[in-house]
């Protein structure tokens, strides 16, 4: 994920100076063309950002925080996918809290400061890896569960499955902090040194961060939609497996929709050739194409803010635990307001009333 520069802030070139009329007017003319085409990608950008803030960033806040919520209210049924979704919508929730910060930083230079780009790219870095991480393990652990069901019985346990999710933490963790150790100490002298700019780093988040885990997941998913339509020819495919098949091309589809734009982006940028006499500063993608950027970005937290509705609103165990969750809020609420009114009904002129607590079945 990699920082946004502002989309304001024209470089100037002190060249030779031409003082006629005709220069003048002519450099007053690409100086006004310049400003409103800043302008326009401004608007635009705010725009987008406006779009994502309005109608993904509440579907992404909401719905990892029931995910947790739900979950952890029925811990005493927890299930090994359950453990894993409660990790994803973790990272998760963390990249969408900090997308705000990200899809408005249009023009207010946040990442002009060494420091402040560092920090906000091993944040950002730790949080997506986990992320992306997780979703390539449940495709794994999903192929074992639906295609290997019988061979694999003893490996999928509770007790592996969390020690896989804090393996996947230290992995990202780890993914992000060796790199940035190794780059800090290379450019350590560099006044304009930034986490994210490093061309290694970028090959690496493009590699390890969507490659890889794409593959992984494409093949996890071949091989189980070869082991539905196996089960479909010998004895049907029943509805679950139906709704596990149109979830297998929905998670495969979406993440390779929501990550492909950023990926492109930042490989076309490394394979292009640096411009010779060009700043050490203004080499960064940062400051290349950054309407561009910004779209590709906002599309990356998308994948975040989908994850609720592919993984849980999609499948029928979490809008069974969701439901039973709902009614025993509202019945609770109801419960007692019905017990405080009849109460209050039978004993009118009671002074003092003794407390009536009604607790709800679970």
């Amino acid at each position: 994920m990699t920082p946004r520069a502002p989309i304001f802030g024209m470089e100037t070139n002190p060249g030779a100076y031409n003082g006629t009329p005709a220069a003048l007017a002519g450099r007053a003319l690409e100086n006004q063309t310049g400003e409103l085409s800043a302008q326009q990608q401004y608007a635009i950008g705010l725009f987008l950002s406006c779009l994502y803030t309005i109608f993904l960033f509440p579907i992404g806040f909401v719905g990892n925080i029931l995910i947790l919520v739900v979950n952890i209210s029925f811990r005493e049924k927890m299930t090994i996918p359950d453990l894993y979704f409660i990790n994803l919508a973790a990272a998760d929730l963390v990249l969408v809290a900090d997308s705000l910060i990200e899809v408005f930083n249009l023009d207010e230079q946040y990442y002009d400061i060494a420091v402040l780009c560092t920090f906000m790219s091993l944040f950002l870095q730790i949080n997506m890896y986990s992320s992306v991480f997780f979703l390539t393990w449940m495709s794994f652990d999903r192929y074992l569960a639906l295609a290997q069901a019988m061979r694999c019985s003893l490996f999928r346990t509770k007790h592996r499955a969390r020690l896989s999710c804090g393996l996947i933490w230290m992995a990202s963790v780890s993914a992000t902090l060796v790199p940035f150790t190794a780059a800090h100490l290379q450019h350590a002298g560099d006044v304009c040194f930034c986490f994210a700019d490093v061309k290694e780093i970028q090959w690496l988040e493009v590699t390890l961060g969507f490659i890889i885990p794409f593959a992984i997941i494409g093949l996890c998913s071949s091989l189980i939609v070869r082991a539905l339509v196996k089960a479909h020819r010998h004895r049907g495919l029943r509805p679950r497996r139906q709704k596990a098949l149109r979830m297998i091309f929905t998670v495969v589809l979406v993440f390779f929709i929501c990550w492909l734009p950023e990926n492109v982006f930042i490989s076309v940028h490394l394979l292009q050739r640096t411009q010779p006499g060009t700043a050490p500063c203004q080499q960064s993608i940062r400051h290349a194409y950054p309407l561009t950027g910004h779209i590709v970005n906002l599309a990356a937290f998308s994948n975040s803010c989908l994850n609720p509705l592919i993984y849980s609103f999609l499948g029928e165990t979490f809008r069974d635990k969701l439901r039973l969750y709902m009614e025993q809020k509202t019945n609770v609420s109801a419960l007692n307001r019905f017990c405080h009114a009849a109460l209050k009904a039978a004993m009118p002129d009671s002074t003092e009333q003794p407390e009536v607590r009604c607790s709800s079945v679970a």
